[in-house]
């Protein structure tokens, strides 16, 4: 091959890879183009589907619409977290019945859900749901910093720690062993510490900017100082 041939292959080989190299450019930023697209169209998904007002001062919006989408369109956190024993819907809006879906803001991830006796009957604690909203230090979940949130959400501890492992007979307060009482139970934290990093701040950045639900009076655990 002589020297003529040589220059000509070597550019040609360039070309062709100058081609492929661009073709995949192309497709990486045209590949982030629609997965920026999809976030943004569950932003705007969970701002039209917040069943509450939402306090966004000093807050990220684009975490707080999507925090939104993933609490009511995809784990539907009020359906555990609403306050109290009657459903999460408002009256006239129990999809359930036919009728159009209006949840209950007054109620919204307030807590008070009663599971019943955990494990079973017997002299065992009742396992209730806990108030999600944020307290007076527009924290969520009773006051925990985003680091604590994150432990809950990973690990299932219970900060709260409302039912220890018994150490002697089941008292009513207490859970008998195997189940550990330094872990929260009922709640599906198995599946979520699979959720990413993102997603626990877009969840923690929307519970920060939805109202107080003060829940039942003080000492109660469920009760939250809202001023």
């Amino acid at each position: 091959m002589t020297s003529k041939q040589l220059i000509r292959a070597a550019a040609t080989a360039a070309a062709i890879g100058g081609i492929v190299l661009g073709g995949l450019v192309i497709s990486s930023s045209r590949a982030r183009a629609n997965d920026q697209d999809e976030e943004n169209s569950r932003v705007q998904i969970g701002f039209q589907i917040t069943p509450v007002p939402l306090n966004l001062a000093g807050k990220n919006r684009a975490l707080v619409g999507l925090g939104s989408y993933i609490v009511n369109a995809q784990a539907d956190c009020d359906g555990c977290h609403s306050a109290g024993t009657s459903t999460e819907f408002a009256p006239g809006g129990n999809p359930y019945f036919g009728q159009p879906t209006t949840v209950n803001p007054a109620t919204f991830l307030g807590g008070g859900r009663d599971f019943g006796a955990f494990p079973g009957p017997g002299p065992f604690p009742h396992i209730i749901s806990r108030n999600l909203t944020p307290d007076k230090t527009g924290r969520p979940e009773g006051g925990h910093t985003f680091s604590e949130f994150v432990q809950i959400m990973r690990t299932g501890v219970d900060m709260d720690q409302l039912h220890p492992t018994c150490t002697g007979a089941p008292n009513g307060n207490c859970l008998p062993p195997p189940f550990d009482g330094a872990l929260l139970q009922i709640m599906p934290w198995p599946i979520f510490h699979n959720m990413t990093y993102h997603d626990l701040q877009a969840i923690y950045e929307y519970l920060s900017a939805i109202p107080c639900v003060a829940g039942p009076p003080a000492p109660d655990p469920l009760h939250n100082d809202c001023q």
